[in-house]
């Protein structure tokens, strides 16, 4: 369109109102892109739907980049299927309780595994959480706290990767935009640059050492951890047979070592390696993993090479809901280029957003997106092709914009009742998603206000190591709030 108009905003504004009216993302997108289509041509309504596939859909599939993440995507989700199953993750975790004395050392070792076991968000409560269990009963720690301490190693580490399944999500949204708005910006380095502006990521991982060390709680987890009292009917999940901590980190060793030898060949670090080299050897570093982890499994015994295979597609099968999901996402932004979405957004936010206010704006739209979804990944989806051309247009640091975006979406994905990590987090530790939601909201609300801070004081300056600054005011209003209730 030479001349964008509020009409651009129309299939993104659909997208938005039906994910939110039927909590489904994958609905929102298809209309989004179904109304966008209807507004650029004018098709009989029989053909309209082979019009949509065949020039929408058909396109992002066959796009070289594309398929390349939905292959990449494809080789992270068996892995992850393998490594789930091979119960190695029960094992890796259960090794640290021999270092473990007190109510402290349990809190932080929940903690350290929930980090090290960062391939799965998803998983990660599964694979920690009942392993964790009994040990927190020993020592009188409540559920809630353990849920509380799965939530805030599970996504808020995914998040800061970029080798597994969100960073490559999301580098693959962030170049959708890049290449739309004409930026001539390499996604990887981009993401990487993004990662100190991950406020609320960031203060969620820290608030865990600060509180165990501490040994403090404060809101409904200070009366949930007073009033615990030992249940010896709550029993640990049994770690499988012929399973061993070195199904996981033999293979994640593999993995890096892979990943370092190929991006090496291809002049890295002395050099920017091309998105093609790097999707490549990430694809060849989980092929391989994969392997090893395959061999150590049959040689222990545990599984025939043919159980593992239909594992391994398994995996592959469950990343189906993630391809399709950015398929729409790309046609979306199809749509939306040809509209002038960007366009008119870019010159919306420079006639009425101060580009000092822009980082927390986005931050905070993300997070009501957020909460109202329950998806991180939907509300990255909308906000990131809406955030990057007003940055453009403001002349933000996109580093700084896509932190907000991110930071946004997880703040609200941690704060929502209705978020799939928090149902996952409850279930890992033997409880109820409300039990869960109820604890972990004053935390998960003291964090976002200090990210919020945060993009409020980076919108305003360019303060260096801002990130050291939001953990170290997380710290003092820790100390603060333990003050008062003294």
């Amino acid at each position: 369109m030479s001349d964008p108009s509020f009409i651009s905003l129309l299939p993104v504004f659909i997208t938005l109102c039906v994910s939110l009216s039927f909590g489904n993302v994958l609905l929102g997108l298809f209309s989004g892109v179904f109304i966008g289509a209807m507004i650029l041509h004018s098709v009989s309504p029989l053909l309209f739907l082979p019009m949509v596939i065949q020039d929408y859909l058909v396109p992002e599939i066959a796009d070289s980049y594309n398929a390349s993440i939905l292959i990449l995507l494809c080789f992270i989700g068996g892995f992850v299927k393998l490594i789930q199953h091979s119960g190695g993750g029960i094992a890796f975790a259960s090794v640290t309780m021999k270092y473990i004395t007190n109510k402290m050392t349990a809190q932080i070792s929940a903690w350290m595994s929930g980090i090290l076991i960062f391939f799965s968000d998803l998983g990660t409560p599964l694979i920690v959480g009942p392993v964790f269990q009994s040990l927190f009963d020993r020592y009188y720690i409540s559920r809630q706290k353990l849920a509380f301490i799965i939530d805030s190693t599970s996504s808020p580490i995914a998040i800061l990767i970029p080798f597994i399944g969100w960073g490559v999500f999301t580098m693959s949204v962030i170049r959708e935009s890049f290449v739309i708005n004409e930026i001539s910006l390499n996604e990887w380095d981009v993401f990487v640059a993004a990662i100190p502006y991950q406020f609320y990521a960031l203060l969620a991982i820290s608030i865990v050492p600060i509180l165990s060390i501490l040994d403090f709680d404060f809101g409904a987890m200070r009366t949930s951890e007073r009033d615990i009292k030992k249940n010896t009917q709550h029993t640990s999940s049994v770690t499988k047979k012929n399973t061993s901590a070195m199904f996981v980190w033999l293979p994640l060793v593999i993995l890096g070592i892979t990943l370092f030898v190929v991006l090496n060949y291809h002049g890295f670090p002395s050099k920017q390696v091309a998105g093609s080299d790097f999707r490549g050897a990430l694809s060849s570093a989980y092929f391989l993993a994969t392997i090893t982890l395959i061999i150590l499994i049959i040689f222990k015994g545990a599984e025939k090479l043919n159980e593992l295979f239909k594992i391994y597609i398994e995996g592959m099968s469950g990343m189906l809901p993630i391809a399709a999901t950015l398929v729409l996402a790309w046609a979306l932004g199809a749509v939306s280029e040809q509209l002038g979405t960007g366009q008119f957004v870019g010159g919306l936010a420079k006639e009425l957003i101060n580009p000092s206010l822009l980082p927390l704006l986005i931050f905070l739209v993300s997070a009501i997106i957020s909460f109202s979804v329950g998806s991180s990944w939907g509300t990255i989806i909308i906000m990131m092709p809406l955030a990057i051309p007003a940055a453009l247009a403001t002349g933000n640091e996109y580093p700084l914009i896509i932190g907000s975006v991110l930071s946004g979406a997880l703040f609200g994905d941690h704060s929502s009742p209705i978020s799939e990590t928090t149902i996952l987090s409850s279930t890992g530790a033997g409880i109820e998603p409300l039990s869960h939601f109820r604890t972990q909201i004053p935390y998960a609300l003291t964090n976002g206000v200090i990210a919020a801070l945060g993009f409020l004081v980076a919108g305003l300056t360019s303060i260096m190591w801002l990130a050291l600054f939001v953990i170290l005011m997380q710290l003092m209003v820790i100390c603060l709030i333990r003050f008062c209730q003294q």
